[in-house]
């Protein structure tokens, strides 16, 4: 196989640019999705990033229980029909459909709950509101994927400095060590590289900031009860906890969102103290909680670019918009990018990297992003706090949506992308 994977290998030093259609940088679960998109349109594509080569997880020997990565998306039906779309989706070593979500306002009475029977259908039973899978398990099936493909280039473990552009199209040194460096030229660069893009700050595009002034917890949790295929989120005095359920039936990963102040009061108590902290917000729901992995916390954050693309050059994913990880839409929102950079380029090859193609792709993404950005901004919003009108609105809406098929649906809408 003519396929090129590098990560720690030699590389023979290379003259002149290598020419490319599309170069991404970035290899998370968007730039992947991309690059696979691409090369299956028979584009010629390089991928550069500075982590590890991804690797499937080790099978499981016997009883022993898997032992998961915090980190997790929630992937929709529409990411789940694009990783169907380009024969990645079977590759997925472990996933977890859930099929009912549960949310409540744990200082009131309102509350929600729907499952798949709830989801409108033309005809074809919903089988699952979603899938609960690993980021590094659904990286290792997308690489897995992108290596049948001779016409796409991976560079692990790898630096890309020195970008720029003229008039025919971009370029920049990819040094997977400095023995190796060799510059590439392409139509097209993408940054695929997260929320502190360097494409986007090396072309100069400005972005929109705000502190949430929360911490996100994550960890993954053994439960005395099974979570019965459920994701449920209880939003507490100080910030929403989702439990979401693992494919280990007592096993789920949490993401505890809290104000900055009390989520280093939780990072501070001892695993069991935190434990019970976790079995008394979710209001027992699991029975007793036992930790399986560290916690680890983050800083909360919004970035939304104000420009997303000059000529031969395009950001997308969270290089483009973070959000609030309140209705764990981040990975949607960005293989939606994805999808519509996809359809794009297939509509426009003979003006790859063209102002004109990009603008199409701009002005379609970033009217969508901002109405998810502010969705979530007044979900957090109206949860946040605890002013007596608001603690009443809340619990008023949350009693109407479960009971208003209009308004539920905008809620099942929401959870499943």
């Amino acid at each position: 196989m003519s396929k090129k994977v590098v990560s720690q290998a030699y590389l023979a030093p290379l003259k002149g640019a290598i020419q490319y259609d599309v170069i991404i940088i970035g290899a998370g679960i968007v730039g992947l999705t991309l690059a696979i998109g691409l090369a299956k349109q028979s584009l010629k594509v390089v991928l550069v990033d500075a982590g590890k080569q991804p690797k499937q997880p080790k099978p499981i020997k016997g009883d022993k229980a898997p032992v998961f990565n915090a980190r997790v998306s929630a992937i929709s039906s529409a990411s789940e029909a694009l990783l169907k779309d380009l024969d990645v989706w079977d590759k997925i070593a472990r996933m977890q459909p859930y099929t009912h979500m549960h949310v409540w306002d744990t200082d009131g009475f309102g509350e929600i709950a729907f499952d798949t029977h709830s989801v409108p259908t033309m005809g074809t039973p919903k089988l699952a509101l979603g899938h609960i899978i690993e980021n590094e398990v659904i990286n290792a099936a997308l690489f897995e994927q992108l290596t049948h493909y001779a016409n796409a280039d991976c560079y692990f473990n790898a630096k890309a400095s020195d970008l720029h552009t003229n008039e025919s199209g971009a370029s920049l040194l990819i040094e997977p060590n400095k023995a190796e460096a060799f510059h590439a030229s392409a139509k097209l660069l993408v940054g695929a590289d997260g929320a502190n893009s360097k494409v986007r700050s090396s072309f100069g595009f400005t972005h929109t900031f705000w502190d949430y002034d929360h911490h996100g917890i994550v960890a993954n949790v053994s439960t005395q009860y099974a979570h019965g295929n459920t994701a449920r989120q209880a939003f507490t005095p100080f910030g929403p906890l989702a439990f979401l359920p693992l494919s280990d039936p007592h096993q789920s990963s949490i993401v505890f969102s809290q104000q900055s102040n009390q989520a280093a009061k939780l990072m501070d108590l001892n695993d069991a103290e935190f434990e019970k902290a976790l079995q008394v917000a979710i209001n027992n729901h699991y029975g007793s909680v036992t930790l399986n992995t560290p916690r680890v916390d983050f800083p909360l954050r919004m970035r939304y670019a104000n420009k997303w693309t000059c000529k031969h050059v395009a950001i997308i994913g969270d290089a483009a918009h973070t959000i609030h990880p309140l209705a764990g839409q981040g990975a949607n929102l960005g293989i939606s990018d994805v999808l519509t950079l996809l359809d794009i380029v297939a509509k426009h090859k003979d003006s790859l990297g063209e102002v004109g193609m990009l603008r199409k792709y701009e002005r379609c993404r970033k009217a969508e992003a901002m109405k998810v950005i502010a969705t979530m901004e007044g979900f957090k919003r109206l949860f946040d706090g605890e002013q007596a009108f608001k603690k009443l609105i809340r619990n008023v809406g949350l009693l109407g949506a479960n009971k208003l098929p209009g308004v539920k649906a905008f809620f099942i809408a929401q959870a499943m992308g």
